[in-house]
């Protein structure tokens, strides 16, 4: 019995990450930052500079001001695009600093770029979890990042839709569907974590070799 539900779960994973448009059939490597005039790229590294100014003044303060305040620069500093119009390509994953020197990115790229600041000002990567949710209103896949004040607690949401931070009770316009974080993946109806496929694992990894190679993300500490 114990084998037959997780293989059911494993088939339903699956079908969620696929449905979610992360199995993309071209390369990562494939994406292709557009070339920037003199004047993009003062504001791509102004853009950098004032990430770079919030993480290392935010530092110290309460997590519940380092999540306005990272909701807020990240929603004001990147206009929404398709991984198409930034990329070239049909799914890509970019790194916080690509997406901020670019100032475009699509859903995955603000909760990502919300989630990799966030851990660099000392917030426990486990009470985060990047969410993949379905957007009620357009009927379509979205990602937002959750943040989880204790284990047991209702997660606060924080998303490019909507700048407000709420609390998941009151986004009724968004039906979860799974979240994952570096310590694993959940399914919305389990809370409990589940084993990830390694497709799955490999994308995520991917994207934290990449944050880390670019100055995005600084080593986890050791437990």
């Amino acid at each position: 019995m114990a084998h037959s539900t997780s293989s059911t779960t494993h088939r339903l994973l699956r079908s969620l990450l696929a449905s979610c448009w992360l199995f993309s059939p071209l390369l990562v490597a494939d994406a292709t930052p557009p070339q920037h005039s003199a004047l993009a790229t003062a504001l791509s590294d102004a853009r950098l500079a004032s990430w770079l100014s919030l993480l290392d003044n935010s530092a110290g303060d309460e997590e519940r001001e380092q999540l306005e305040r990272v909701n807020h620069f990240i929603n004001r500093s990147i206009s929404f695009v398709s991984d198409q119009q930034a990329w070239g390509a049909d799914d890509y994953w970019a790194t916080p600093a690509q997406t901020l020197k670019l100032g475009k990115g699509d859903c995955e790229d603000f909760a990502i770029a919300k989630y990799f600041s966030l851990v660099r000002m000392g917030v426990p990567s486990e009470k985060m979890r990047l969410t993949f949710v379905k957007a009620l209103s357009a009927q379509q896949a979205h990602m937002v990042l959750a943040y989880y004040p204790t284990p047991s607690a209702q997660p606060l949401i924080l998303d490019n839709l909507d700048p407000r931070i709420r609390p998941a009770s009151e986004r009724g316009d968004l039906l979860p569907v799974y979240s994952f974080n570096n310590h694993g993946v959940f399914l919305a109806k389990n809370p409990q974590r589940v084993s990830q496929p390694p497709e799955f694992l490999a994308r995520w990894n991917e994207l934290s070799e990449r944050a880390m190679a670019d100055g995005s993300a600084t080593p986890l500490p050791q437990s």
